[in-house]
């Protein structure tokens, strides 16, 4: 059951009203915990692991290379030999350490526990490297002494690098910043198997915060295994909003199709992880069918569209991409910011409100296009044809999109991405009609960081939105891009973007 598979179906069963931010709207008051600050931003387990592999790796490689530098001089010169046994101990020591569950959250922070695979691991890489030495006559070819003090020393850095790593993961672990904070939906006997399951997966990183039930308390319990009732599916939506969720596990059985659907309808908008445990069904399937949380079952509903290394990567992307292009195109910026302030009174940039990740408000930075007694910072009007509002230079600017570079200063805050949904105002109309009511699953656009430039403006769906078409056109491209995101499709669209920036008709 993939997410493309679960998208199409919600498609088709979508009812009226469906709409995320519309049942927000209607439903209760957010319950007490989303009320409280919200908790630290997570720590990916599998960045840090990944991040660890590299860091050992280039520590046990660096490591050889430096002691061979302050070897006596008259051993063997530096050369295949050396360097082959060198990546070859490296190699195989991370592959060990994988093998032994070294890279684990668990082992990472318990140092009297990893100490014996890490000796463990180190021993047995050197063995393996000793013994293809020999077998291969060319034992002679390594100096002794260089052996010794790299098992010596090697042993020693990584131990004193794990104690370190151990301290800092206890740290964010106190933060919960290592921990899957998760909302169960529904109630009863299923619920509470789960959550006792999830409880004794001590290595599995998840954090219960409650359940979520749509029966009413005299037909529910209001406390579960210790965790209270936060409320319904539709109070789900706004805590979500309020305070940091990272995955939501149903425990309906798949019986229960109908209403197992009305609630996805709500939630799929929601930038995170939606499992449907396979303790609440009967049927059996291959065991690769599932996924597991630590040795729970569970069968994958929806991904949080970009996560982990995807972060990481579009992250650095879009950070050295926009200095990059801040520093070439300082000339045109100074340009506009200058005939922005000589042509106007007011101040030269434009700052709004606007929809970001998970509907967080950002301020958008743009180059001032308007006369500045007439700046509508709502959006309450859209831009038209000849609107008196727009200066000379505005509509120049406007039609050019070159009002929109002071955003790579957002991309920089981390705020915007490059490439992504444009933010749009938060009362941005389509003929006099919100957004959000015009479009079901209009949210679901804010399930990335909003972009500079995206799919929908390289294909022509830029500028005006008068018309419920247009904002419906755009949301498809958007979704679109959120299901097929690459660092290749954002590098297209970003060389696209130029050529797009021909076709103003609808640009004001």
């Amino acid at each position: 059951m993939s997410a493309f598979d679960v998208r199409d179906l919600l498609r088709v069963a979508g009812a009226p009203g469906a709409s995320a931010e519309g049942l927000e709207a209607g439903s209760a008051a957010p319950p007490a915990e989303a009320s409280r600050s919200m908790p630290a931003a997570p720590v990916s387990p599998v960045v840090l692991a990944g991040t660890l592999r590299l860091v050992e790796f280039g520590l046990v490689t660096g490591l050889g290379v430096a002691l061979y530098g302050i070897q006596p001089v008259g051993i063997a010169s530096f050369g295949p030999y050396y360097l082959t046994a060198i990546l070859g101990t490296a190699i195989v020591t991370v592959a060990l350490i994988q093998a032994s569950g070294g890279y684990r959250v668990a082992a990472l922070r318990d140092l009297l526990k990893t100490a014996p695979r890490l000796l463990g691991a180190w021993s047995m890489a050197f063995l393996a490297v000793a013994a293809i030495l020999v077998f291969a006559k060319v034992a002679g070819q390594y100096s002794r002494v260089w052996l010794a003090s790299y098992y010596g020393t090697g042993l020693a850095t990584l131990l004193a690098g794990r104690f370190l790593l151990s301290r800092f993961v206890a740290a964010q672990m106190r933060q919960g910043r290592l921990d899957r904070r998760t909302a169960i939906v529904g109630g009863g006997p299923l619920a509470e198997d789960l959550i006792r399951a999830l409880e004794g997966q001590a290595d599995a990183g998840i954090r219960v915060v409650g359940f979520f039930d749509d029966r009413a308390d005299d037909r529910a319990a209001t406390v579960i295994a210790g965790y209270p009732k936060l409320g319904t599916v539709n109070d789900l939506v706004a805590y979500a909003r309020s305070t940091r969720l990272d995955l939501v596990v149903f425990t309906l059985p798949i019986a229960a199709e109908d209403r197992l659907m009305q609630m996805l309808t709500k939630l799929w908008v929601l930038p995170i992880d939606i499992r449907l445990s396979a303790q609440a069904t009967r049927l059996k399937l291959r065991p690769r069918a599932y996924s597991y949380i630590g040795e729970v079952p569970v069968l994958d509903v929806f991904d949080k569209p970009i996560a982990d290394w995807d972060i990481v990567v579009k992250g650095i992307f879009d950070r050295v991409v926009a200095a990059l292009m801040i520093v070439a195109l300082a000339p045109v910026l100074i340009t506009v910011a200058l005939a922005v302030r000589l042509t106007s009174p007011g101040p030269i940039l434009f700052r709004q409100k606007r929809h970001g990740f998970n509907n967080e408000i950002v301020e958008v930075l743009k180059f001032r296009s308007m006369y500045i007694d007439q700046c509508d910072y709502a959006a309450a009007q859209l831009v038209t044809r000849g609107d008196p509002r727009v200066t000379r230079v505005g509509r120049i600017i406007r039609k050019s999109s070159l009002d929109e570079l002071p955003q790579l200063f957002n991309v920089l805050k981390g705020e915007l991405s490059l490439v992504g949904p444009r933010p749009h105002a938060i009362n941005a109309r389509a003929a006099n009609t919100l957004y959000d009511q015009v479009v079901d699953g209009y949210f679901a656009r804010h399930r990335v960081k909003p972009g500079i430039t995206g799919w929908a403006q390289v294909k022509g769906w830029r500028g005006e939105t008068d018309t419920d078409d247009k904002i419906q056109r755009r949301v498809e491209h958007d979704l679109y891009y959120i299901e097929n995101w690459s660092v290749l499709f954002d590098i297209k669209i970003l060389l696209a973007t130029p050529l797009s920036l021909f076709r103003t008709q609808n640009a004001y």
